[in-house]
């Protein structure tokens, strides 16, 4: 069952003495049933907010019934464990007091080092690689271990034994993830730190249930669970009564009783009507569920939202694959060697019948040599068929091939066929889609995407250092500037008070006479120039100092136009430096957006609507695209006033499209920078192609390219020689 803050929830009970005939209210996915639709209304909203946990994924944020879906597929998953790993595995989480991500890191190891009976691998022979099972293992020392195996033809089936040593043979990657691992861990156990398998899990592999010798002073079993003694310590304590741990409850429950009764003294504001009842006023504190918001006097005029465009050239339910393989091939594309195209570049190549385009020939063929770098499952195989390892414009469709028979993809192998025939521009849009969704699929697994990440992800976190440092600077600089401030003006007050006071003391002292009250007031007028003429030169030298200052930035946005680099200082981060503006804190802010936006982790939604739509912006493509909560829909806003009209027509009484308006104010200025340069785009292309249309025919020049063909013109300029 999922968790609610990360902690056990339990459903209501089904009411007792329930009619036949009564009418009740039920929650569709939990099986509660209410009599109060009150009652019912208010199980339902705490379910749809986002404060519940996957306990076999450990995904948080969720409402309750995506934490259930979550949780059927993490179990789906658990069950493809492979069966002969079962067991090790289970005797490693058994009272395990590692973390766990080391826990499932330390098992993934000892899992891959592991050779056992009936495992798939490939075996050398002949200077070549060919899939084998591993039949037997013979020990024949205390260090030497042969392996009895046979080979396997192309439909696994055996052809001949072999005695091998370890070394002959190529380890496979495990079959699993390391998410499917922790759904495992999780799923087999009801506690951590240490982890205990379930009963029947352990009787079932023959596993013990007696506590380690390191372990046994700080737990033990109690009916049949493990607990810690420092449970069993706080317990007694409570049996025994502490009386100041009561009191103290006491105490809490008294206030919180009062503090109930003023909040509902003040919620149930009134006033009288003709017979004298008093009617009560819900306040509601905003922003709530969407589908719950209804319309208010202080509304502001929503507009009409603006429905999206649907014209794409691929089947509306291909879109998303569609974006997500482009998305990839752009945001990796230095890693795969493969120069940047447009969105509609790639939807055009897509629904091309041309076998040898360009485009698609190099988006296969940079995916196809990362798996191959990879050294993983797929090299192993290329290398079994002998293949060359250089794949070229004649040979890409056999890799492709090879690739698509190693997969469990059964709806996909029936194309192959079409595939070596040179047919594949004949493919339909969602078959080419889905082949190249397959393969990013296994790109995403690669030790090289991988290593990416993570790099990009600690510079992330350096850039993020030395953002917090600088503000942490600036901030410290303003501190002691006012300080700085405070302490000179309280010095020249104390100095008007002195000289106010001598001349006082002269002008009332009758026993020095005249002359000492002259020589008091001559020493006030010199002291109060002095003052004076200081205070005038401070402010001539700030002035002077804010001229220079404007000087030095206008001689630096002069210099900028014909050297970049300009009005930049070094920051040392770790082990490289990076060169930050310091002209102003926007410029500083945008150089870190930029550097961000270059370090690509992942391409999030920027939010959803009432109706669970999804909206997305990607920067290389300006639009606004809309997906239906099916997955099914896809639609996009290409323009500055679609842009407005949806922001105003979002209700932010709504969770979700108050979070939605919240990120479309934030990137506002730069998405409609991509829409105004899209719009320009579109009507220069446009113009070009009515240019070629109306060429006139007493000229003769050649005839310009037509920009809508643009896509078969494409030129890999990144290509890995």
């Amino acid at each position: 069952m999922p968790l609610y803050k990360r902690k056990p929830f339990s459903v209501v009970e089904t009411p007792k003495q329930l009619e036949p005939t009564e009418l009740v209210y039920q929650v569709r996915f939990t099986k509660e049933i209410f009599r109060d639709y009150q009652d019912y209304l208010n199980r339902i909203n705490l379910y749809r907010q986002r404060l519940w946990t996957c306990k076999a994924t450990g995904k948080s944020n969720l409402t309750y019934e995506e934490a259930l879906v979550s949780e059927k597929r993490a179990a789906e998953k658990v069950q493809q464990f492979p069966q002969e790993l079962v067991a090790p595995a289970l005797r490693i989480i058994q009272f395990n007091m590692l973390p766990l991500k080391d826990l499932a890191d330390t098992i993934a190891m000892k899992l891959q080092d592991c050779l056992y009976e009936g495992v798939e691998l490939y075996g050398k022979k002949e200077d070549g690689v060919f899939p084998c099972r591993i039949v037997k293992v013979r020990n024949q020392g205390a260090s030497s271990i042969q392996y009895e195996i046979c080979w396997l033809g192309r439909d696994k089936t055996p052809t001949g034994n072999a005695l091998v040593n370890e070394e002959e043979l190529i380890k496979k990657k495990l079959p699993f993830s390391r998410s499917m691992l922790k759904s495992f861990i999780r799923e087999t156990t009801y506690r951590s730190a240490p982890w205990v398998l379930h009963d029947r899990l352990a009787e079932k592999h023959g596993i013990s249930n007696n506590l380690p010798e390191e372990l046994r002073s700080k737990f033990y079993f109690h009916n049949g669970v493990l607990v810690n003694f420092r449970k069993r310590v706080k317990n007694a304590e409570e049996q025994n009564g502490n009386t100041v741990g009561q009191e103290l409850c006491r105490v809490y429950k008294r206030k919180k009783k009062v503090a109930g009764e003023k909040l509902e003294d003040l919620g149930n504001e009134g006033k009288n009507d003709k017979d004298g009842d008093q009617t009560t006023v819900e306040v509601i504190k905003y922003p709530i569920e969407d589908l719950l918001v209804k319309p208010g006097a202080d509304d502001p005029a929503f507009t009409t939202r603006p429905s999206p465009s649907r014209d794409f050239k691929v089947p509306l339910d291909c879109v998303g694959d569609l974006l997500m393989v482009w998305d990839f091939c752009s945001s990796f594309s230095r890693l795969l060697h493969l120069s940047p195209f447009s969105l509609e570049d790639f939807e055009n190549a897509i629904c091309h019948k041309d076998s040898n385009l360009v485009l698609i020939v190099e988006t296969h063929s940079t995916l196809l040599r990362l798996l191959i770098k990879d050294d993983g499952e797929y090299s192993a195989y290329i290398q079994g068929k002998r293949r060359k390892s250089k794949i070229t414009l004649i040979t890409w469709t056999e890799y492709l091939c090879d690739f698509l028979d190693m997969t469990n993809a059964a709806d996909l192998h029936s194309h192959i066929a079409t595939i070596k025939r040179g047919h594949y521009g004949l493919i339909e849009p969602h078959a080419k889609l889905e082949i190249l969704r397959l393969l990013v699929n296994h790109a995403l697994e690669t030790d090289l995407v991988r290593e990416l990440l993570d790099e990009y992800i600690d510079q992330w976190h350096e850039l993020g250092a030395t953002r917090r440092g600088e503000a942490l600077q600036e901030a410290k600089k303003r501190r002691e500037e006012k300080e700085h401030l405070k302490a000179q003006s309280d010095s020249n007050a104390a100095i008007d008070e002195n000289s106010l006071n001598d001349v006082d003391k002269g002008g009332l002292d009758n026993n020095n006479g005249k002359q000492s009250g002259e020589i008091a007031l001559k020493k006030h007028n010199h002291v109060s120039k002095k003052s004076v003429s200081d205070r005038a030169n401070g402010a001539f030298k700030n002035n002077a100092r804010l001229q220079n200052g404007d000087a030095a930035v206008r001689d630096g946005s002069m210099q900028h136009s014909h050297r970049k680099g300009s009005r930049q200082m070094v920051l040392k981060q770790g082990t490289d430096e990076r060169k930050v503006p310091t002209s102003s804190k926007e410029q500083r802010k945008q150089h870190y957006e930029r550097e961000m936006e270059k370090r690509f982790i992942r391409t999030n939604p920027l939010g959803r609507d009432r109706h669970h739509n999804r909206y997305w912006w990607f920067r290389r493509d300006g639009r606004i695209l809309v997906e239906s909560s099916d997955h099914k829909l896809w639609g996009y806003y290409n323009t500055k006033e679609e842009l407005d009209l949806l922001i105003r027509s979002l209700n932010c009484k709504g969770e979700r499209e108050k979070a939605l308006h919240r990120q479309l104010e934030k990137y506002y200025t730069r998405i409609c920078t991509e829409l105004q340069k899209r719009s320009k785009e579109l009507a220069d292309k446009i113009a070009m192609e009515e240019a070629v249309v109306r060429r006139s025919t007493r000229v003769r020049a050649p005839p310009r390219d037509n920009p809508a063909n643009a896509f078969l013109r494409y030129v890999n300029k990144w290509k890995e020689e």
